[in-house]
């Protein structure tokens, strides 16, 4: 199980003062050295982070996996075919959110992924997961279209009072399961941090990737890029050996 390390908040605080620093792309380069499997990013339409010229650069820089997360619209499939990045996580975009909120409506955007989102991308040799809450229905929907993963919403989890953890991780496992029977690859993120990470790989056991972004560039202003991604590696290690 790999750990993928979203830098889209080095980005927005570089952006909070419209100067070049800090660079995503050497954010990057510090992940992977410390042992990160890969890199995420947002391209979001209003770019209020990561912008088109981060995109380049990193897709010349990165060297392990590179995951595009972005809305499904005209301007992002385009962007997209051109970057050519190893894994396109389809992602829900609400232009007042302060992040992503939940999962795809699958019975709301399943015709439109099958007649424009699907064929466009089925162009290239891209990995294709849809992000998703912890609902049957979504992954049944998820298989039926073919999704080659999926990455579960975990912010629910993350974000539950204590008396309700486990119920969270008990949909969590089941949708997992279910999915990991389907022959789907089975992704996680959103809201994890070090204390949380623990509970969800011991519930979850069919994990492929983990995507972590704002608690652990949050704890790196503290511990520094290289200890914290090395902190969430030997959690996963823990687990996984």
């Amino acid at each position: 199980m790999k750990l993928l390390v979203n830098i889209d908040h080095i980005a927005t605080l570089r952006n909070a003062r419209g100067e070049g620093y800090p660079d995503p792309v050497e954010a990057a380069r510090v992940c992977e050295e410390a042992g990160a499997a890969g890199i995420v990013f947002h391209l979001r339409g209003d770019r209020r982070h990561i912008r088109d010229q981060d995109v380049s650069r990193l897709k010349e820089h990165v060297r392990g996996k590179l995951d595009f997360e972005m809305s499904a619209s005209d301007e992002m499939l385009e962007i997209c075919t051109e970057v050519n990045p190893h894994l396109c996580t389809l992602v829900p975009e609400g232009r007042e959110e302060l992040t992503t909120e939940g999962g795809l409506k699958m019975a709301t955007v399943y015709d439109d992924y099958e007649k424009r989102v699907f064929p466009k991308l089925r162009e290239t040799d891209i990995e294709i997961s849809l992000f998703l809450d912890p609902n049957p229905e979504d992954i049944e929907l998820a298989h039926k279209l073919g999704t080659d993963a999926i990455e579960l919403h975990t912010g629910t989890f993350a974000n539950a009072e204590p008396g309700k953890q486990q119920h969270e991780l008990t949909r969590l496992r089941k949708a997992a399961n279910m999915a990991n029977d389907l022959g789907i690859k089975v992704n996680a993120g959103h809201g994890l941090n070090l204390d949380k990470l623990p509970d969800l790989l011991e519930t979850i056991t069919v994990l492929n990737e983990v995507s972590i972004g704002h608690a652990l560039i949050s704890k790196s202003i503290y511990w520094g890029l290289e200890r914290t991604v090395k902190s969430y590696l030997e959690i996963i290690e823990d687990f996984y050996g």
